[in-house]
């Protein structure tokens, strides 16, 4: 019972701190995050402890994240969830590359106080929510034994990692911010140069030869990930692409695109058409919302153009003085 006790009380601390925390003051931690561990992807080969059932169970989780359309898309062969588009196109390499919002620290901060939710949440949630916003589809069975391979999954590539420890490189390291507004127009530029030949001049990716799976997934259009993403806003969008995109000529040590370059693209492709969601039950707390969440009510006099393109410096002083 003390156990238990110990552990409610920590996750209540947790959220009550969570919540004294400023918009400004998460994204500026975000930006200059120190490193507290590194981590190596397990190996399937090398992993002896890992037999039978839960052996089976992560080798088809890793096989859901990367190719989950072939599983759960449009003509999927166990349900039809999502848009087409597979969990790797945003989670690189099966959630496992360095700045490629991989998920090495997923079930070692989980569950956690989230202000979206403005509630502790499950992995269950967060992968719920994955389904729903960047594969704009509707969430998985908590019971079903596709849910259970992909949190074996998750369990496993996190499973040296100590409890509330998020290992560096782990998620989307973000940029600081410009001291301009992000520009669509440079952007556009930026997006013919170094993206139109994978992504298509359209923004709808290309698909494999079946037409099952996408080989470069779409950046905008109605198969692309919804407005409620995370990539929809532009700090995750220019973090994520600074340090993974152009597919295949960048690397965690790259500079394939300029910070401004990426903040630049980011507004850009977030500035298309796309699908929309819901999102009025989010933020319940709306002083608590990120500075670059491009949907009022806020916290402050900020007009929402600013909360999408910047600058995000003077929205980001606001709340360190408040």
């Amino acid at each position: 019972m003390g156990i238990m006790k110990n552990y409610f009380f920590k996750i209540i601390l947790v959220a009550l701190l969570c919540q004294a925390c400023s918009p400004a003051k998460k994204e500026e931690a975000a930006a200059d995050a120190k490193p507290d561990s590194i981590w190596v992807k397990p190996s399937l080969y090398l992993d002896t402890e890992l037999k039978g059932e839960q052996r089976k169970l992560v080798i088809y989780g890793e096989e859901l994240i990367a190719h989950t359309s072939k599983y759960l898309g449009p003509n999927g062969s166990v349900a039809h969830l999502t848009n087409g588009m597979n969990c790797q196109n945003c989670h690189l390499e099966a959630g496992t590359r360095p700045l490629g919002n991989n998920y090495s620290g997923v079930f070692s901060t989980y569950p956690k106080f989230r202000e979206r939710s403005g509630r502790i949440e499950s992995i269950y949630k967060r992968v719920s929510d994955c389904m729903e916003r960047s594969l704009n589809g509707t969430p998985i069975d908590s019971n079903s034994y596709e849910f259970k391979a992909i949190y074996a999954y998750m369990q496993w590539l996190g499973k040296d990692v100590k409890k509330d420890v998020k290992p560096y490189q782990s998620g989307i390291k973000r940029l600081k911010f410009l001291e301009r507004a992000a520009d669509p127009a440079k952007g556009k530029l930026v997006y013919e140069t170094q993206c139109r030949s994978c992504h298509g001049e359209n923004g709808a990716g290309v698909k494999d030869a079946n037409g099952i799976a996408w080989i470069y997934p779409p950046v905008w259009g109605n198969d692309s990930y919804n407005d409620g993403a995370g990539l929809f806003r532009l700090s995750n969008f220019a973090g994520y692409v600074k340090y993974n995109m152009p597919f295949g000529k960048s690397d965690v040590n790259s500079q394939a695109l300029s910070d401004e370059e990426a903040w630049d693209v980011a507004a850009f492709v977030n500035s298309q058409p796309r699908p929309s969601k819901d999102q009025s039950a989010d933020w319940p707390n709306k002083s608590k919302k990120p500075v670059d969440f491009p949907y009022p009510p806020y916290g402050d006099e900020f007009s929402a153009v600013q909360h999408k393109y910047g600058p995000f410096k003077p929205i980001a002083d606001f709340y360190k003085k408040k």
